[in-house]
């Protein structure tokens, strides 16, 4: 008997929020943009800075991160900017301008989309 719970993918609000890009992985063959979405987001993760980067945005108290707290990851701010809007194109990180600063966050259809995508198939 498993344990494994498959959670159900969470609605986004309207205006805000990232569309699932795809069904899990068991339940049927991807559709070719479905993969070259799919694709995309898991290329960006590919770049250890930006692993880094996601997680660092995503663990963050607050579900969200002042790009001045996040960007201590061994490269200049350049560099920094540049992973960021790779991981925003490829639908992981919405972003807001307060000020001076720019603020980023995971939503958590993001997290539960990428979450089911791989999630093992479940036995009825």
């Amino acid at each position: 008997m498993s344990n494994t719970k498959v959670l159900p993918l969470l609605e986004p609000v309207e205006g805000q929020g990232v569309v699932p890009c795809c069904p899990p992985l068991t339940e049927r063959p991807m559709t070719a943009e479905e993969a070259d979405t799919a694709a995309r987001m898991f290329k960006a993760l590919g770049d250890p800075v930006r692993l880094r980067l996601f997680s660092a945005v995503a663990s963050h108290e607050g579900g969200e991160a002042c790009v001045c707290d996040i960007s201590d990851v061994g490269v200049s701010q350049p560099t920094v900017s540049h992973h960021l809007k790779k991981l925003k194109e490829a639908g992981l990180l919405t972003s807001e301008r307060r000020g001076t600063w720019v603020y980023y966050r995971v939503e958590p259809s993001v997290l539960a989309a990428m979450g089911a995508l791989l999630a093992p198939r479940v036995a009825a």
